[in-house]
């Protein structure tokens, strides 16, 4: 079993380029992919998209990118010397009406807008080969963290899964006496209403027909083949779904067993039995 709630990130630093990675999920019935790109990089999304979607059945799943450009060539500086020329002498026409002795330097020239511009967006050319290995070491990550909450949810099912079966048997070794108790029951009806005048043959007609009715063995049967399924389909790779299904069929069982029962014993166990079930459809909305 694997978890439908996992988190990893990874840090970058490729190609002039830094940053991170963050992948997380969420329990969700559907799968659903959410992710956020800086604008230099939206180009990429559907290769993000087409990486997550092959590789993940359902959740919700939010892949967060967070890079920056760290390296500049030439070509990525603008130096507009006409614009830092006019304003040169502008500002000492401002000095000198202010009757200052100064000069605008370099420094005070480069920090007004528009002097010195520097290109930081990033190439999207060649973006995604930089990318996918960092994206691949960081989805391993993330398959750690789900596979390892994955064994916990999957003990926990089991475990219920053993008292469901525990209960289970104790009813079925209850089930003949269930059967001895509706004899019992027609028989002793026969004798109030007819007293010792009754024909025999009828009463095992009438036991017979009521056996039909209230017997459990069909449903125990059932229960142990769906106990078995649950144990097999477990072992496969996204099963949470399936499980669930299983687990409303194994419910309707134990309802029908509950409705045809006169035992206390067994309603006890009937009891035990929804609440396992319960508890186990809870754990598997956590399983992709």
């Amino acid at each position: 079993m694997k978890s439908m709630t996992g988190f990893a990130h990874h840090t970058i630093s490729e190609h002039g380029i830094q940053g991170m990675i963050t992948l997380k999920s969420y329990n969700n019935r559907f799968l659903d992919i959410a992710v956020s790109l800086p604008p230099a990089a939206s180009a990429i999304e559907p290769y993000v998209r087409d990486f997550l979607g092959s590789r993940i059945a359902r959740g919700k799943i939010e892949c967060t990118f967070k890079l920056k450009k760290v390296e500049v060539s030439l070509e990525d500086i603008a130096l507009h010397f006409q614009s830092a020329k006019m304003l040169s002498e502008q500002l000492r026409s401002l000095a000198e009406a202010c009757q200052i002795e100064d000069s605008p330097t370099l420094d005070i020239l480069t920090r007004f807008p528009g002097i010195v511009e520097m290109n930081m967006d990033i190439d999207e050319a060649g973006l995604w080969q930089i990318l996918s290995p960092a994206l691949e070491e960081t989805w391993r990550e993330f398959e750690e963290s789900r596979v390892r909450e994955g064994v916990a949810t999957e003990a926990n099912i089991m475990r219920q899964l053993e008292r469901f079966q525990t209960k289970l048997a104790e009813i079925e070794a209850k089930a003949d006496t269930l059967e001895q108790l509706v004899h019992d029951q027609i028989v002793a009806r026969f004798k109030e209403l007819l007293a010792e005048e009754y024909d025999e043959s009828r009463v095992l007609q009438e036991v017979a027909v009521q056996l039909v009715r209230l017997t459990i063995n069909e449903e125990i049967e059932r229960l142990k083949a769906h106990l078995e399924a649950f144990r097999s389909m477990s072992a496969q790779p996204c099963c949470g779904k399936k499980l669930d299904f299983l687990c409303q069929e194994m419910n309707r069982e134990v309802n029908t067993i509950g409705s045809k029962n006169m035992l206390v014993t067994i309603s006890h166990a009937v009891v035990e039995m929804k609440d396992a079930l319960e508890n186990i459809r809870e754990q598997l909305r956590n399983v992709e």
